[in-house]
């Protein structure tokens, strides 16, 4: 009896599953936090490539249209694959001019690429314009914004993942003359 005992003690088959059992949630929240935070930043990453390349392509333009730049927006779904615009996101852009020494207005605005209902930072067409600290429309200048609203939704819910609107922003000058109105 003795003998049996003894080696019953010795016996360290079982203690694996022991310490699995302690450090298997740990693993698996490690591994969970990691992709979502990863799914984040590509998601982010996908947005301001977003913004900036709508911006740009406006802003390469000598004259621009509705149409064309509905044509931009149709882009949106393709550059941030594998999430979707859809009804979670929308892209706005803003043409902002100043002349006669009176503040910068809002020339004209365009939404579109996602079905998302938010309305621009800047401000709406036709209206005074609220530009970033530090950014200047000076008289017989233009400036073609780009916004982007994203409600990001984590595959897991949590005190520390909730869901969130995101908005990215960028600024151009035209290249090719000023864009303050619409064709």
């Amino acid at each position: 009896m003795i003998s049996m005992l003894h080696r019953i003690r010795k016996d360290q088959r079982g203690s694996l599953l022991v310490e699995m059992a302690f450090v298997l949630p740990v693993l698996v929240t490690i591994i969970l936090a990691g992709t979502e935070l990863a799914r984040y930043m590509l998601l982010q990453q996908k947005l301001d490539a977003i913004t900036i390349t709508t911006a740009d392509l406006v802003s390469q333009r000598e004259q621009i249209s509705a149409a064309t730049i509905n044509v931009i927006f149709e882009s949106a779904d393709h550059v941030i694959a594998p999430f979707t615009f859809g009804a979670d996101g929308v892209v706005i852009v803003s043409s902002v001019s100043a002349s006669g020494g009176n503040p910068p207005q809002v020339d004209w605005q365009q939404s579109g690429g996602g079905t998302l209902s938010a309305s621009s930072a800047i401000g709406s067409a036709g209206g005074a314009a609220t530009l970033p600290a530090g950014f200047l429309v000076r008289d017989g200048e233009n400036a073609i914004i780009s916004e982007v609203y994203y409600n990001y939704s984590p595959l897991l819910q949590t005190d520390f993942l909730s869901n969130r609107q995101t908005y990215h922003r960028a600024l151009f000058r035209p290249r090719f003359g000023d864009l303050t109105q619409l064709q």
